[in-house]
């Protein structure tokens, strides 16, 4: 294995940040062996086993978006402090109910959703976070390398946590996975970041920088194809997850061990798959890889589906482990290749939206299916579908953002009003005014729509370009912004690989000087409040 791989090590705090996380995880994984259990014995019901699952996934579609807005908007060290100490007292409050023997199924469900909620408005920011500790031509092993926490983890939390659950129970568990959620709290406390918050302009309000969130996924390609393409996989993958419990008990004919054994499978053939990946990503391309992988996963859920023996459940999973980690990490590697920093983190959080909507929805599905036919049936199932997804998606490719530089251009001459417009003032319409040769009209066409992508998705919400009737050559190219200072922000947020495109256009332009830049505002009223017509809303 080259030794490249291991080198996002060499950085200090990638290191200890790497290590706490893997001793959060083991207790994270010893919690869902734990729940996932439980839930067995308080209730017979495939949907009630499968709802645990759901019960993780879903606050992460609900919540992901907010999450990633306050990831962006703020300190992520901080905020990652502060989740880890309310995950941990969380914890510590389920531990004492246990203690004094209060249990049931929904109350269960409450605690994992809980649980669920604070792990979601950690997950932007930890992602978002990775860049920063590392080159950029080292985030494909970096990425690589979380995954490996997770799933070291998946081989000794589940493992270790069906050892302790049968030998301590449920508390023990519980109360070592809150002092996991500790341990990473001290190491977000020793991590000391020195850059300080440089933009100039106002924080954005939370409901605008949503909508700036999903504008930019709305418009940008290599992360649209990628949301596309997660929600293809994870759909069905979902299945080995939600249903292991239920393969262990009634297939299997097994314990809470049996379950650890099977968990750890995954988990070992996941850290495997880790190793696997860098040779894999030199000889094929991303979308051969997930192709690979959703394969691996279809064959995961046939083994679970027909297999009557121990050995056929733990072969089954390392297989189902080694196409995991390959998914996960050429899927996390695609959206974060897509990414601009301003956005990171809101784009991570709809990633993640897609990945655990599509966990959660595919999780009761493949549990609704169990009650109406059969574990088998609804296992061959969702294999049967993985395989029609792949081939179904497989026009969307990966890693379209690669090579894009996302560096902040600074090319945009900052206008200079004449009156004095505040913040909030708008919408603003911007004009830019080419004159194109006969010649060269095709090129500019087909060169404007490509910069329509780009207006839209760093901030306008109208946008369109026209020839002047009584002018044969003359072009106006033309957008509208929320505010004033939300096209200052897009000033801050147009980058080198854009500024690539405009003098592509630029180029084509024939007059004597560069294309003639405009921009209005709305006027108002002494006294009125400024305001958006609510048709200008098509992002």
């Amino acid at each position: 294995m080259p030794e490249s791989v291991f080198s996002p090590f060499k950085y200090r705090v990638f290191s200890i940040l790497w290590l706490a996380t893997l001793i959060s995880n083991i207790g994270t994984w010893m919690f869902n062996v734990t729940s996932g259990w439980m839930m067995t014995e308080l209730s017979s019901s495939p949907l009630m086993v499968s709802l645990v699952q759901a019960a993780t996934a879903l606050p992460i579609f609900l919540f992901a978006l907010p999450a990633g807005v306050l990831g962006d908007l703020f300190d992520r060290r901080k905020l990652l402090f502060w989740t880890q100490i309310f995950l941990a007292a969380l914890l510590l409050i389920f531990t004492a109910l246990l203690w004094v023997g209060i249990t049931n199924p929904w109350l269960l469900l409450a605690f994992t959703f809980s649980i669920g909620v604070g792990t979601a408005f950690a997950s932007p920011a930890w992602q978002a976070i990775v860049p920063g500790l590392i080159p950029r031509n080292e985030l494909a092993s970096a990425i690589v390398w979380n995954g490996v926490s997770m799933n070291i983890a998946r081989a000794i939390g589940p493992a270790l946590g069906g050892f302790i659950l049968a030998a301590a129970g449920a508390i023990a568990t519980v109360f070592i996975d809150a002092l996991s959620y500790l341990a990473v709290a001290a190491a977000l406390l020793w991590w000391r970041v020195t850059a300080s918050r440089t933009d100039t302009l106002p924080r954005e309000h939370l409901s605008g920088a949503m909508r700036a969130g999903i504008r930019f996924a709305l418009h940008s390609k290599p992360l649209r194809y990628t949301l596309i393409r997660a929600l293809a996989f994870f759909t069905c993958a979902s299945a080995y997850w939600a249903l292991l419990p239920i393969v262990a008990k009634e297939s299997l004919q097994g314990g809470p061990g049996l379950y650890g054994v099977l968990l750890t499978a995954l988990g070992l053939g996941a850290v495997t798959g880790a190793f696997l990946l860098p040779l894999m990503r030199r000889r094929w391309h991303a979308n051969t890889n997930l192709t690979l992988a959703t394969i691996g996963a279809a064959l995961c859920l046939t083994m679970f589906a027909l297999g009557q023996h121990m050995v056929t459940g733990i072969v089954a999973g390392f297989i189902g482990g080694v196409s995991w980690i390959v998914a996960v990490s050429t899927l996390n590697f695609s959206a974060q290749v897509a990414l601009p920093d301003w956005v990171r983190a809101r784009g991570l959080s709809i990633y993640q939206m897609a990945v655990f909507g599509a966990m959660a929805a595919g999780s009761i599905g493949w549990g609704q299916v169990t009650i109406m036919s059969n574990l088998s049936s609804a296992l061959l199932a969702s294999g049967l579908l993985a395989i029609v997804l792949i081939l179904a998606t497989r026009r969307f490719k990966l890693n379209l953002g690669e090579h894009h530089d996302h560096t902040p251009s600074g090319h945009w001459a900052e206008p200079v009003p004449v009156t004095l417009i505040s913040h909030d003032s708008g919408p603003v319409l911007v004009t830019l005014e080419y004159r194109i040769a006969d010649a060269d009209r095709d090129k500019f066409f087909k060169l404007i729509r490509e910069m329509e992508t780009i207006r839209r998705r760093d901030g306008a919400i109208q946008w369109g370009y026209f020839e002047d009737v009584a002018d044969h050559g003359r072009f106006l190219e033309m957008f509208i912004v929320e505010s004033w200072i939300a096209h200052l922000r897009q000033h801050k947020r147009v980058s080198a690989t854009d500024k690539l495109l405009q003098d592509e256009i630029s180029a084509l332009h024939q007059g004597t000087t560069p294309p003639r830049v405009t921009h209005a505002v709305t006027p108002q009223l002494e006294g009125q409040q400024p305001t958006v017509p609510k048709t200008h809303y098509d992002i």
